[in-house]
């Protein structure tokens, strides 16, 4: 009898070595005679555990993780191929508690299906989204998507449904769907696993976009570190033309969309939404002045819906159950579910997808099991490298982007990066200024040069030369950068440095009073 293992083919599970460890594991099958299929498919975002294989067992899949080539003599001999305890074995996938305790919408499939087998994907809800579009009105998947409440997933939260109606009603012969998977923030991986382990989703969430705004051509916009992404989408594009999905005449109607994968080449100010359409017309990637906004004047001027991988992605279950269903999960203006990514000093890192009203300490302690050091957890980043540093009393605080906003904070990409308390916040804020600095496309004065005369600044601060004049000065320099910037690049560097400076002031050689606001 042959046994099915699962194995992960995503940029995680490559780089814990598991492309080595399937020849072993060959090898290891035929010398004790025992014959196996291996289905390589997405991860399940339990990083930690990587390379994690499952075995098909009559009871389900059982999970064995992270497997090493010197583990298999241990895991045939116990007899791990009929799901066999063993010290690596984690029971059955689904009754992890790190998964069995998430509720995934957009990630439902992932690690379960084959990323490209078609039939994989239409037999578990792939596609219902599209075919109830293709019965609708541009209009009424514009309501829908609206009245779900789903709002943009890459930092700014800009209700879907709103930008969608602009582009919608834009008079223009040629309008394009633009997705935006430049993922560049630091401790943000949600997109990568969603594309490399069910790009249909991404590709079908597109498709309805392109539907609901009369877009009939669509590009998707991979940051060029992802080369297991740009492959698996480029095949799962050509196989969705081969099967009638995109191109003329989709599924028999009279809709046309065409799709194309473009590679980006690696600046981070390109995960801006103008920069990003700047560079995919082939131009130096650079910040547009707004207004005109894209949805008016996008790529080659044309109306565009720019939206990012998990906003399209989370689209087709939108379509498929209702907007009440997806209003369903959340809290307050934040509806639906986000992939927070669990990164930094955290025992298992990986990714969870859980509504809104989740909290810092949940994800903190439930999943991410407290510091992998073992020292007490003392500042959390969230919403990447422009985010701000949250300190103990605000981790009860239910994420919502309304809630974070009222604390200085953001929500942004579900990136969470936590420090123990052996971190020192001065050089967090001076590495976090310097970023911006790097980073900055140079085309407005207040993020060019505030950022180069603020890392300065913090410099003099954390070396104790004038320390009051300095706290002052750098405050001033960080009012010009969030009033006078022309993206967030330099509109949201100061959210880290004075977060720091407010809550951790002792690492800079302060006392509280010297860095409150002036």
């Amino acid at each position: 009898m042959t046994t099915t293992l699962y194995i992960p083919m995503d940029t995680a599970a490559v780089a814990a070595g598991v492309e080595h460890l399937i020849p072993a594991i060959q090898a290891k099958a035929a010398q004790y005679q025992q014959p196996i299929h291996i289905v390589r498919n997405g991860t399940r975002g339990m990083l930690w555990l990587e390379p994690l294989i499952e075995v098909q067992t009559p009871q389900g899949r059982v999970a064995y993780g992270p497997v090493q080539c010197a583990d298999l003599d241990s895991l045939f001999e116990a007899g791990w191929l009929q799901g066999a305890d063993h010290p690596l074995c984690h029971g059955l996938t689904e009754n992890i508690p790190y998964l069995k305790n998430q509720e995934r919408l957009t990630f439902a499939r992932v690690g379960i299906t084959q990323p490209l087998c078609l039939d994989d994907y239409q037999a578990h809800g792939g596609w219902e989204g599209l075919q109830q579009a293709l019965r609708y009105r541009p209009q009424q998947i514009v309501d829908i998507v609206t009245e779900s409440g789903l709002r943009g997933r890459g930092g700014a939260a800009f209700p879907t449904g709103i930008k969608w109606n602009t582009v919608l009603h834009a008079q223009a012969e040629q309008k394009y769907i633009v997705c935006n998977a430049d993922e560049g923030d630091s401790g943000t991986f949600s997109d990568r696993i969603l594309m490399e382990g069910d790009p249909y989703t991404l590709i079908e969430g597109m498709i309805i976009a392109g539907l609901a705004v009369n877009a009939t051509r669509g590009y998707i916009y991979v940051r060029s570190e992802y080369p297991i992404a740009i492959r698996v989408l480029e095949e799962a594009v050509q196989r969705a033309y081969t099967a009638g999905y995109l191109g003329k005449a989709i599924l028999g109607s009279d809709k046309n969309f065409d799709l194309e994968v473009r590679k980006g080449a690696g600046a981070y100010i390109c995960g801006e939404e103008t920069s990003l359409l700047e560079s995919l017309e082939g131009k130096r990637g650079e910040i547009r002045f707004k207004p005109p906004l894209p949805a008016l004047e996008g790529f080659m001027g044309q109306p565009t819906v720019v939206n990012n991988v998990i906003s399209l992605g989370s689209v087709p279950i939108i379509l498929a159950k209702g907007a009440e269903f997806y209003k369903n999960f959340g809290m307050g203006r934040s509806r639906g579910t986000l992939a927070f990514q669990l990164t930094g000093n955290l025992k298992y890192g990986g990714l969870v997808e859980k509504a809104f009203g989740v909290t810092l300490n949940e994800l903190l302690y439930d999943f991410g099991g407290g510091s992998a050091s073992g020292r007490p957890l003392r500042a959390v980043q969230v919403g990447g490298p422009l985010g701000a540093y949250l300190p103990q009393k605000d981790w009860d605080t239910p994420i919502d982007y309304e809630a974070y906003s009222a604390m200085t904070a953001m929500v942004g990409h579900g990136g969470i990066v936590a420090f123990d308390d052996t971190v020192d916040m001065g050089h967090m804020a001076q590495y976090a200024m310097e970023f911006c600095a790097i980073e900055s496309c140079g085309k407005c004065t207040p993020c060019r040069i505030g950022s180069t005369r603020g890392v300065e600044t913090i410099a003099k601060i954390r070396r104790q030369e004038q320390p009051e004049q300095n706290v002052q000065l750098l405050h001033d320099l960080c009012d010009t950068m969030l009033a006078g910037s022309l993206c967030a690049l330099g509109g949201m560097a100061p959210y880290p440095v004075l977060s720091a400076l407010e809550h951790f002031a002792e690492d800079f050689g302060l006392q509280p009073a010297t860095t409150a606001t002036h």
